[in-house]
This record gives C-alpha cells, sequence and structure tokens, in this order.
C-alpha cells in the first residue's frame, strides 16, 4: 500500500494541474471571446475577409485536386493561392486575439489590429514557401516513386500518423498553450508601435506554426488544392484552439488522424474517390508517357 500512495499522490496532483490549466485557460478565452464581443466590426470584417478567400480558393482551386499527387504549379501562383488559403483557414480562430488587441490599443489608432494581422499572414507566407521548396525538392529526389500507384500512399500514411504523434508531444502542448493563451502572449510579448503590432503579430504566427505544421502537412499528404480537406484541417485547428479543454482537442484530432492514415493505407479510394488513378488510369497515363 505504501509504494501505491506516491503514485496515486502524483496522479491527483497531474489531475489538479490539468484541472487548474483547463480553468485558467477558460478564463483566457473567455476575455478573449468577451473583447471580440466589443469589437464586432472587427471581428466582421476578419471573418468577411475569411469568407472571400475561401471563395477565392475554390474559385482558384477549381478541378485541381488530384489528391495526394496534387501539383503544386508555379511558385508564384501558389504564394498567391497559399496565402487566400491561410486568411481562410487561419482568420477564424484569429478573430479572438485580434479582438483583444485592438481593445487594448484603442486609443492608438484603428491600423494597429490590421497590421497585427498583415504580420500573422507574413510567416504564414514564408512557411508556404518551405513547403513549397520541400515539395519540389521530394519531386526531384525521387520522382516516379512518390506516385499514388508506387509510394505515395505510404507516404501519405506515414505523414499522417507523425502529425498524430506530433499532437500528444510537449512542444505541441507549450506552442498550443502559446495561441491559447491571448492574454498571457499580449501582455508576457506587449511591442509599441506600428512596427511593434506587425512584429507581435509575427511571433504569434511562430507560435501557430509550430503548433499547426504538422496538420498542414496532413493537408499535403491528403491534397493540397482540395476544399473539402482544408475545411477539414481549418476544424481541427479551430477547435483546438477554442475549445475549453485542449488536451481533449488534440487527442481527439490524433485519434482522428491515425484513423484517416489507417484508411488511406487500407481503403484509399473511399478516401479519395476519383482524385486516386485506377489500374487503366496509371495504363493511361504510362502509355502517353512513352509517346
Amino acid at each position: 500500500m505504501s509504494a501505491q500512495a506516491p503514485t496515486t499522490s502524483s496522479a491527483r496532483s497531474r489531475w489538479r494541474v490539468w484541472v487548474a490549466d483547463g480553468r485558467s485557460q477558460r478564463g483566457e478565452l473567455a476575455q478573449a471571446w468577451a473583447a471580440a464581443r466589443a469589437r464586432l466590426g472587427l471581428v466582421a470584417l476578419l471573418f468577411a475577409l475569411a469568407a472571400v478567400a475561401w471563395w477565392s480558393a475554390a474559385d482558384q482551386m477549381a478541378g485541381m485536386d488530384a489528391g495526394p499527387g496534387t501539383d503544386l504549379g508555379a511558385l508564384g501562383w501558389f504564394v498567391g493561392v497559399w496565402v487566400v488559403m491561410m486568411a481562410a483557414m487561419m482568420f477564424p480562430s484569429l478573430a479572438p486575439t485580434v479582438a483583444l488587441y485592438a481593445s487594448m490599443t484603442r486609443r492608438r489608432g484603428p491600423g494597429r489590429p490590421l497590421l497585427f494581422a498583415a504580420g500573422y499572414l507574413l510567416v504564414w507566407g514564408t512557411a508556404g514557401l518551405g513547403a513549397y521548396g520541400a515539395f519540389r525538392l521530394g519531386r526531384h529526389l525521387f520522382g516516379g516513386d512518390l506516385a499514388w500507384h508506387a509510394g505515395g500512399r505510404w507516404v501519405a500514411g506515414g505523414v499522417l500518423v507523425a502529425a498524430a504523434l506530433y499532437e500528444l508531444t510537449p512542444l505541441k502542448d507549450v506552442c498550443l498553450a502559446k495561441c491559447r493563451s491571448p492574454v498571457g502572449f499580449l501582455v508576457g510579448g506587449w511591442r509599441d508601435g506600428q512596427f511593434g503590432a506587425v512584429e507581435m503579430g509575427l511571433r504569434h504566427a511562430g507560435w501557430c506554426v509550430g503548433c499547426c505544421w504538422v496538420l498542414m502537412a496532413a493537408l499535403f499528404a491528403l491534397g493540397a488544392m482540395s476544399l473539402s480537406w482544408m475545411a477539414l484541417i481549418a476544424a481541427l485547428i479551430a477547435l483546438e484552439k477554442t475549445l475549453p479543454w485542449h488536451r481533449a482537442a488534440t487527442w481527439g484530432t490524433a485519434v482522428l488522424l491515425l484513423l484517416l492514415a489507417a484508411a488511406v493505407l487500407a481503403v484509399p479510394h473511399s478516401v479519395f474517390g476519383p482524385a486516386v488513378p485506377t489500374g487503366s488510369q496509371r495504363a493511361m497515363h504510362a502509355m502517353h508517357a512513352r509517346n
């Protein structure tokens, strides 16, 4: 009995810390949402920009979804589409933080929150360049080995498993805590002036990239030009950032990613449908390539 006492005490201590952490983050999120209600015009603007971005992304990516093997196109075109995608996916969950920042800078001009959002998008745009470079490098090094009928299915499944495991790491917890703690982030890392607004947007986006980069990798694995997968990943990001109990969100995301990985490996046509070429289609592609 005495040998089990420390274990029981330790478990209770961890539970108390978990509960206290949940209550603290719920309090901060409540403050952020209260600020959002007080700045409905700004929040409406961000959601309107997100809606326009979704419409634009749907228009630009129409007919381009080829599943995991989707070509990303030329660099300039991809960067433009990527920034639009990030605005569509991130602005809804970013709105409470920007609204809280607007409340804290309401006497210093209305442009600061937009500069904050611009800095945020700049980091995600840079991350997109890195993703594009990695995609092109993989195509150059492995060529046809990454095709769906070759090793592509296994690569996609492996990326999804890695993304699921990352959801449960301490680094994910640290980055997500920064994204879920707008008050702590803004007060602890405050910078004055217009350049300060941009810098804070850059820093906040840095934590967000640390939190979400594997989910973006999962998006590339599932099909970067698919609105359906884009909407799913955006929903997971929003839930992780806004649900009161973040551990339930991260564990739920990890389980979902593992189930997707299993489906990709076992029944890919059920996951991707016509985006995955059939045997006859692959033969036609090979014949055209020889000609």
